[in-house]
């Protein structure tokens, strides 16, 4: 068989469905086999794209999704990629083609040490010299980026071993394994904490962003009551309509849930990864934090908890939910009042009638229409903290957004890759006019594969947060500002519908109407960003202390 084949066959019994990625003459081989596989070949126009398609694809179904690039150039733009997905925890396997090893007659033309480029970017890195070696080293791949914590894996066919042929090859089987259960002892200490606490909070992060992890972690706070509040890649893994919900720490301190936080004195940390900013700062004797994760804690200046409970997550919260009751010493009070004034914060400027709009209305008009399974896929951008904190996500990983290596230009892509996984359910790409240029060209990728797909693009002719944050330091705004082309054309020139909203009130319908009629729909909507320091570092500050 030759060994290209073989690489094929490793990827179907892997349970491989597509490949996203560019083509390149040093991995023809491979595009030939997979000519007669079942793996379907999605054509992008650049290698980013394809990563971010890939991550995506990972992250929504906990199994790697696939990139692919030739050498060189095309090697190197799979670089955000690898960051997005080791960052993010999100299983990924990227195949790369390079020159034969055997011997060249070209030089050092495209000649780039990949695998050693990928080293610091990836949990596991092979050049594959040996065609007898393919199965186990894709094996070992597909292990290593599913395993927890998930991330980016890569593969690097030469030429020459693609070709190379090899008898009777066995497939590794794929294996069945299990997380390691939490130790007695820690969860005997850690519900003696909590039992003990006065004022108790539940923080849910990243890693809690599992099927089984909801599940149980909606068992323990509706048997205990304990309030809760999420990291921004936490959201939705519990119903932010919930009752206990506290909100989310989009921003970085001053907001309601950070007073909620300095409150507590027992926090109970589900699944928050350190990749995150940080949702609190510990301090020294005011109180006690455990940490639940499926691997210990990475401890640092400003994370450094008391009590770890390593194992699987959902098996830890189920015990701990049998092994606690709610304790009469518990105070909630103080938890309450927060959660009613903020709740009456997330309100203001819900109707704004201002055009260009007001992001609170854009927040809201979205909510009002998305169904509970429609999925958001953010690009990065100003719009992220508002929609991370006002836009209450019902399900879990039904608003995607990157709080990891937090790069521009991955919403398109994702977007694209939640449209595919999840086909039947509305998904909707926010970008703006900044990182949406930086993966522009997918439309044509789009409107080829026939997707359903809305895309808004929150436009402010600007790098928006960028300059938000240059004015916070005080500085002049300075180097921030762009053009844009005519995006409704644009969108039109790719096949795509173009629409160019003209008032706050044409939003919505414009919005339904994108999605009734089907196909692909580009919304160029002028977005009003001054009140994000007013809002954002002021307004919000002076209410939350007030409480």
């Amino acid at each position: 068989m030759k060994a290209a084949v073989l690489f094929v066959k490793a990827l179907e019994a892997e349970g491989v469905r597509s490949i996203f990625g560019v083509p390149g003459e040093e991995n023809l081989d491979l595009v030939e086999a997979l000519r007669d596989s079942s793996i379907r070949l999605i054509v992008t126009r650049h290698e980013q794209a394809a990563g971010f398609m890939a991550a995506t694809w990972g992250r929504l179904t906990g199994e790697a999704g696939v990139a692919l690039s030739t050498l060189g150039p095309g090697a190197t733009n799979l670089v955000t990629a690898a960051a997005y997905a080791q960052l993010g925890a999100m299983p990924m396997l990227m195949i790369t083609g390079q020159k034969p090893i055997r011997e060249t007659k070209q030089g050092l033309f495209q000649l780039v040490d990949v695998v050693d480029m990928m080293q610091p970017l990836t949990k596991f890195t092979r050049q594959l010299v040996s065609a007898s070696t393919i199965p186990a080293r894709v094996r070992e791949a597909f292990r290593r980026a599913e395993e927890e914590r998930p991330g980016a894996v890569h593969l690097e066919l030469p030429e020459d071993i693609a070709r190379d042929h090899v008898d009777d090859p066995i497939l590794l089987p794929t294996e069945y394994a299990r997380r390691p259960a939490p130790d007695d002892a820690a969860l005997v200490q850690a519900a003696e904490a909590i039992s003990n606490a006065r004022h108790p909070i539940l923080m849910i992060g990243a890693a809690a962003n599992r099927q089984r992890t909801t599940v149980a972690l909606r068992a323990f706070i509706d048997k205990l009551g304990i309030p809760f509040f999420t990291t921004q890649m936490g959201k939705g893994v519990i119903d932010e309509d919930h009752p206990l919900w506290l909100g989310n720490a989009a921003l970085s301190d001053g907001d309601f849930v950070h007073r909620a936080i300095s409150a507590a004195d027992v926090i109970i940390n589900v699944g928050h990864d350190v990749v995150e900013k940080p949702p609190f700062f510990m301090q020294k004797g005011r109180r006690t934090v455990i940490h639940i994760n499926f691997s210990s804690a990475e401890v640092d200046a400003v994370y450094f908890p008391q009590i770890e409970v390593v194992g699987d997550i959902a098996h830890t919260v189920e015990r701990l939910t049998d092994a606690l009751q709610a304790q009469e010493q518990w105070d909630f009070a103080y938890f309450d009042r927060v959660r009613v004034a903020f709740h009456a914060q997330l309100r203001v400027h819900a109707d704004d009638p201002r055009f260009p709009m007001h992001p609170v209305r854009v927040v809201d008009d979205t909510r009002r229409y998305m169904p509970d399974d429609g999925v958001l896929c953010l690009d990065n951008g100003m719009y992220k903290i508002w929609y991370a904190r006002y836009y209450r996500a019902r399900q879990p990983n039904t608003i995607l957004l990157d709080n990891a290596l937090a790069t521009m230009g991955a919403g398109l892509p994702s977007a694209m890759a939640a449209k595919m996984v999840y086909p039947e359910r509305k998904v909707l790409a926010i970008c703006g006019d900044g990182g949406f240029m930086m993966n522009a060209q997918e439309l044509e990728t789009c409107v080829r594969l026939k997707l359903d797909l809305v895309i808004l693009l929150l436009r402010d002719d600007a790098y928006g947060m960028i300059r938000w944050k240059q004015a916070e330091m005080g500085f002049s705004d300075y180097g921030m500002v762009f053009g844009n082309p005519d995006f409704v054309a644009f969108a039109e020139a790719h096949g795509a519908h173009g629409h160019r909203p003209d008032s706050a009130d044409a939003f919505l319908p414009t919005l339904k109407r994108a999605f009734d009629t089907g196909g692909v729909h580009l919304i160029d909507l002028v977005i009003d960003y001054s009140d994000n320091h007013p809002i954002l570092n002021e307004e919000i500050r002076r209410l939350s202390a007030a409480v």
